[in-house]
């Protein structure tokens, strides 16, 4: 059998996997009688074609044909992802979830003390579903022929260079303002609705800097129309491996991981909550969705519920200290 048929039967024994009632009715997952009695929706709060949008896509149908009712994502846009978080907070239908960033889970109170909902009391953890590093990417013409050369040029630039994320209070952001103190940068934030924006802003110039998913900056990269400076791991990535970490050009000890979870309202039946935590890391985990999820640039962790719980008590403790130092606050 050549490489190609191999590759197709592995192909073909993982979608076989996924869809077969054994996938659909995991041993894995605890019986909840009478539930779900209607479509389960999937909030998310960036735009179609973001990262939050491409995941929740990614994990609708196969969860569809686990619970036996239709999966409908809804995007609510805006405010960081905090529009939707707050929607799922005090959504009272118990079929509502919401997949959602780390900011949404962790400091959207300390970024924003007005925002109705509280993350750590209104909402209650699933299943950490992915994580991925981020890539700092600039402009295509972008100055310097090395990373080095480029943060020169950063710094010599002050405050007349920009920089894009997705909202006030995303980890892109808290993760920027951490990165102008170790690599001596000055550029000011701009926020946008989404990634996608903040692509368009860069290829058009409008902004010289931005950290971005892996896979979203190296797909503009390899098409010439961005450069990635470098990889916010302490070493290359698996996901993009082709691009060097910021520590190799000499901005140390900044290590920052994006991830996309599941949460929902803190009133969901605790049943409920146990057997979509077990679905969800059982259906991340799974070789189909699996490839899915690391062709769009995430590393799978498909947590229990208690494993996000912890994940959230580290970022919020991590990211929250960037923000008291730095004073970041919703405008």
């Amino acid at each position: 059998m050549t490489p190609s048929h191999l590759r197709r039967a592995a192909l073909a024994l993982a979608l076989a996997a996924a869809c077969s009632p054994a996938f659909a009715q995991s041993t894995a997952a605890p019986a909840t009688p009478g539930w779900p009695s209607k479509p389960v929706k999937l909030v998310v709060g960036f735009p179609g074609g973001s990262s939050p949008d491409l995941v929740a896509r990614t994990l609708a149908e196969p969860l569809a044909k686990a619970l036996g009712q239709p999966v409908i994502v809804e995007n609510k846009v805006g405010a960081g992802g905090n529009i939707a978080a707050d929607a799922v907070a005090k959504a009272t239908d118990d079929h509502t979830l919401g997949i959602m960033i780390n900011g949404n889970l962790t400091i959207a109170k300390l970024i924003n003390p007005k925002i109705h909902y509280d993350p750590l009391k209104d909402l209650v953890p699933i299943s950490l579903i992915a994580t991925a590093p981020l890539a700092l990417a600039a402009p295509a013409n972008a100055p310097g022929a090395t990373a080095q050369e480029f943060f020169a040029a950063a710094r010599a630039s002050g405050d007349r260079w920009s920089y894009g994320t997705p909202g006030v209070g995303t980890v892109a952001h808290i993760g920027m303002e951490l990165l102008k103190g170790k690599a001596g940068v000055q550029p000011v934030h701009v926020p946008y609705p989404g990634n996608p924006q903040v692509i368009n802003a860069i290829i058009g110039g409008q902004i010289q800097l931005a950290l971005l998913p892996p896979a979203m900056a190296a797909a503009q990269a390899r098409a010439g129309k961005l450069r990635v400076i470098g990889i916010t791991s302490s070493g290359r990535s698996t996901l993009v491996p082709e691009y060097p970490s910021l520590a190799e050009a000499g901005v140390k000890d900044f290590n920052l991981e994006i991830w996309n979870a599941v949460a929902a309202p803190r009133s969901l039946p605790r049943p409920v909550v146990a057997r979509l935590s077990a679905l969800f890391s059982e259906i991340a985990r799974s070789p189909d969705v699996r490839a899915k999820l690391f062709q769009q640039g995430w590393q799978v962790t498909g947590t229990t519920a208690e494993g996000l719980a912890q994940r959230i008590q580290t970022d919020a403790r991590v990211l929250g200290a960037v923000i008291r130092s730095q004073g970041i606050k919703a405008e």
